[in-house]
């Protein structure tokens, strides 16, 4: 099913597109106006803008997620991954990147960094119940974070 979402780019950078048929993300790029370098040292992070603006229908999410080449190759996150843009934001999209890596990596305009992805959103609707006992006992029960490995 397409969805259609309106966008602004105030960049001169291509807008996102997906490579593939069957690519659920689109890569985003770098938007630096200024054309200069940003440089992330290893375990440092910044914040990345991409130049666009979008309007995400209600009911909808855009996640952001890492390119899983940059992560595998150079130790480069989208540290709030998936990211979540909200269908009343309007500012433009930026993204958070992270050197987990060993070498400076350098970002320049128009290098793809990330990958965004269109989400339906249901809204939760909460069914209170009076007492813990009233949920459903499952195998894991109260096990906690870790309880279901060896």
């Amino acid at each position: 099913m397409d969805v259609d979402v309106k966008v602004y780019n105030k960049s001169d950078n291509f807008l996102p597109e997906y490579e593939t048929e069957g690519s659920a993300g689109m890569d985003v790029r770098a938007f630096l106006p200024d054309k200069n370098l940003i440089i992330i040292k290893p375990g440092e992070r910044t914040l990345i803008d991409t130049g666009l603006y979008v309007e995400i229908p209600e009911g909808y999410e855009i996640q952001v997620r890492s390119r899983s080449g940059l992560a595998i190759k150079r130790g480069i996150f989208a540290l709030n991954s998936p990211g979540t843009i909200d269908s009343d934001y309007r500012n433009s999209i930026g993204v958070i990147l992270a050197n987990f890596g060993t070498e400076n990596f350098e970002i320049k305009n128009g290098d793809r960094i990330a990958q965004l992805v269109l989400n339906e959103v249901p809204k939760i609707r909460w069914k209170k119940v009076s007492k813990q006992e009233d949920l459903s006992n499952t195998k894991r029960g109260l096990g906690g974070f870790g309880s279901t490995g060896k």
